[in-house]
């Protein structure tokens, strides 16, 4: 049986893929442009993609049987061309809640505690200056009874939710889908929570619903000094509004997310001026070891599982 991986590059070089070996051969790329896929994957059984398409044009007239996404998200995959060509196709779920909240945390303490101002002072040498034994001139916040709005409910979201609750905070949510009911926590419409909250967290799908679900209209809504992540998934947050409102108004944005990946130099983003007021991360909230040693012991059981049935 014959295993190719066609962006190894994506679980990164510090994680250890031998535990594929035992399958057969293993043929592994780091990278894959679209016109090599077809050839890369025409000889192969099973495949193993995080981010490189494949669908009609890659699949026929190939040997493949299993597609093995090495992600959540599954529109990588043309899913009605793989059922009608008996081709299985199986993804990995809840192996980066932790991490992803961990990510969620260091934005609101980097953004609430005011990190990077008083990091740049000691660095600039300022500390060593001072005529008193600190410095307090940016004002910073305690998390403590916080009011926190959560947009999109699912796992992340109450993990996220749960974890807050050490710091006593007020969390409230509102559902994208409008199907998710949960009893622990207070529902609200979208412009109650863009209102009253002092943090709000998107951990939403990308659909009909959510694009460009915050615009300027509802950015404006936000009270001065607001602290907005999105860890979901770009394009929730429409970004040339955001990077509008940013030098506009003193609200604050987390963002590991952007709706073109790798982020492109025109992004609006970029070329915010208030630079304090914006955190960018390459979509690095998915990927913690433990995330990732996890996401690979999925594959391998679902490759394992899908053995045991030929």
């Amino acid at each position: 049986m014959k295993i190719v991986i066609l962006d190894r590059k994506t679980l990164g070089f510090d994680m250890d893929l031998s535990i594929f070996d035992k399958f057969g051969e293993l043929v592994s790329y780091d990278v894959t442009e679209p016109l090599d896929t077809k050839n890369r994957v025409k000889d192969a059984d099973i495949i193993l993609t995080n981010k490189v398409y494949v669908g009609k044009n890659e699949l026929e007239n190939s040997k493949v049987k299993l597609v093995c996404i090495t992600a959540t998200g599954t529109n990588n995959v043309d899913l009605e061309y793989a059922k009608s060509s008996n081709i299985e196709v199986k993804n990995v779920a809840g192996y980066s809640t932790n991490s992803v909240v961990q990510l969620g945390f260091s934005m609101i303490f980097y953004f609430i505690q005011k990190l990077n101002y008083y990091k740049k002072y000691v660095d600039e040498q300022n500390w060593q200056k001072s005529d008193i034994f600190t410095h307090i001139d940016e004002p910073f916040f305690e998390l403590d009874k916080k009011r926190v709005g959560i947009i999109g409910l699912g796992d992340i979201g109450s993990n996220l939710a749960k974890k807050l609750a050490a710091f006593s905070c007020e969390i409230v949510y509102y559902s994208t889908s409008g199907k998710n009911q949960n009893s622990q926590y207070k529902s609200v419409g979208l412009e109650e929570l863009l209102k009253t909250c002092d943090i709000i967290s998107i951990h939403a799908p990308l659909n009909d619903k959510t694009k460009d679900l915050i615009g300027y209209k509802e950015l404006k809504l936000l009270q001065d000094g607001t602290i907005l992540l999105n860890l979901g998934r770009g394009g929730i947050i429409n970004e040339s509004d955001l990077a509008k409102i940013l030098d506009e108004k003193e609200i604050y944005c987390g963002l590991d997310v952007v709706s073109k990946e790798p982020i492109e130099q025109s992004n609006p983003l970029l070329k915010v001026k208030n630079k304090d007021r914006l955190f960018l991360t390459p979509h690095i909230a998915w990927a913690s070891i433990e995330a990732r040693k996890t996401l690979i012991e999925k594959v391998e059981k679902n490759i394992e599982e899908f053995i045991s049935k030929i």
